[in-house]
């Protein structure tokens, strides 16, 4: 089996479409995932019991279920039942609902791990909460947070099987297209590759500077 890239040459717009498709989904999710994953943790730190109960059963059964199980359930069951959205939202929507359990496991992680101290000193400051959080809890957060968006920029591949038109999408109409698997896929692979190392080199870079401006510990 012969390599030739050369066949990729009338395909890299479309390619590149579906690689901006992706970005744009990836944003649009993981916006809704830290609304969704604050709003968790509101409601287990300040909701009724019931309330709590809910979200915790909720957490549980999505951190123990796939996600392709997950988008074929929004998919394909939830239309039976006369709920018929397009397939991007139906895409951002549930990638949101997959992580913001992750999301919200973040945040009480970088809450627990703030001391006491630092908040009830905010408090008797008379920093508002919007300000104790952006001040104190974001800055432990942040660098938690952002590798768990990093997982959801490479879970958006799943998307694909929903028709969302999306990278890998795009790839297998050109798979099907050129009858060239091999060059169309290691492509694939090699800027998803790039975008999260990428991702993952100024998530380090941020962590490092929230460190300096803070005062805190970097992560190694």
């Amino acid at each position: 089996m012969r390599f030739d890239p050369g066949v990729l040459a009338g395909y890299l717009s479309p390619l590149l479409g579906g690689f901006v498709d992706t970005i744009w989904l990836c944003v649009l999710s993981a916006i809704l995932a830290c609304v969704l994953g604050i709003a968790l943790v509101v409601g287990r730190r300040r909701g009724p019991r019931a309330l709590v109960v809910l979200i915790d059963v909720y957490m549980a059964l999505t951190l123990g279920m796939p996600l392709l199980v997950l988008l074929y359930v929004t998919f394909y069951v939830l239309p039976d039942f006369g709920l018929l959205l397009p397939a991007p939202v139906v895409g951002v929507v549930t990638l949101a609902i997959y992580y913001a359990p992750y999301v919200a496991q973040v945040i009480q992680a970088a809450i627990g791990a703030v001391p006491a101290g630092t908040i009830e000193a905010g408090v008797a400051l008379g920093m508002p909460p919007l300000a104790i959080a952006r001040r104190i809890v974001a800055p432990q957060a942040l660098p938690l947070l952002l590798p768990a968006l990093i997982g959801l920029f490479k879970d958006s591949a799943l998307l694909s099987v929903i028709s969302v038109h999306e990278f890998m999408f795009v790839a297998k109409g050109v798979v099907s297209e050129t009858y060239a698997p091999l060059e169309v896929y290691f492509a694939v692979a090699l800027v998803y590759w790039a975008a999260t190392a990428a991702l993952a080199h100024a998530t380090r870079h941020w962590e490092r500077r929230i460190a300096r401006t803070h005062g805190l510990v970097p992560g190694r």
